[in-house]
């Protein structure tokens, strides 16, 4: 019994020394957890997280009086990226705070880029959220530290 308790102990011990831990990067609008040793920067209002290998990012941009129709959401998104997915590419869902959620993934293949992308509307208020990485470095640690970052992201009103 001791032993099987040794055991678990030092599994659980190693694992919680192995978690990434974060900061919050907080604005009036909304916040994100960032990993231990990234930066983050405010470029006019667009932050950029990124690791110091700079090998992708996150970028933020918030909109406050963007009159783009539900309707052209989808749209906008595919012309980001200059794609020709079918609209039905980019997923929605009802979000908290009465946002609607949009979700888009591609991957660039001239630039090698993997790109994540979400968008938060209500009324006029519009946040994009993406997350851009080399394709030689979305695996295991960075896709999980990118991901985690990317969903930490909380709309505060």
């Amino acid at each position: 019994m001791i032993k099987n308790t040794i055991i678990v102990l030092t599994f659980l011990l190693g694992y919680f020394s192995f978690a990434q831990k974060t900061k919050t990067y907080e604005n009036s609008s909304y916040s994100i957890n960032v990993p231990e040793g990234w930066k983050a920067t405010n470029d006019n209002e667009i932050v950029n997280i990124f690791p110091v290998n700079e090998i992708g990012a996150i970028t933020i941009s918030e909109y406050h009086d963007l009159a783009i129709p539900k309707e052209e959401i989808k749209k906008f998104v595919l012309a980001l990226y200059k794609s020709n997915d079918d609209e039905s590419k980019v997923k929605t869902n009802k979000g908290k705070k009465g946002y609607t959620e949009y979700y888009y993934e591609y991957f660039d293949e001239q630039e090698k880029l993997f790109w994540i992308t979400r968008v938060f509307q209500k009324d006029k208020e519009l946040f994009l959220i993406t997350i851009n990485c080399g394709q030689k470095y979305w695996n295991g640690n960075y896709m999980n530290l990118f991901n985690e970052t990317f969903n930490s992201f909380k709309i505060k009103k």
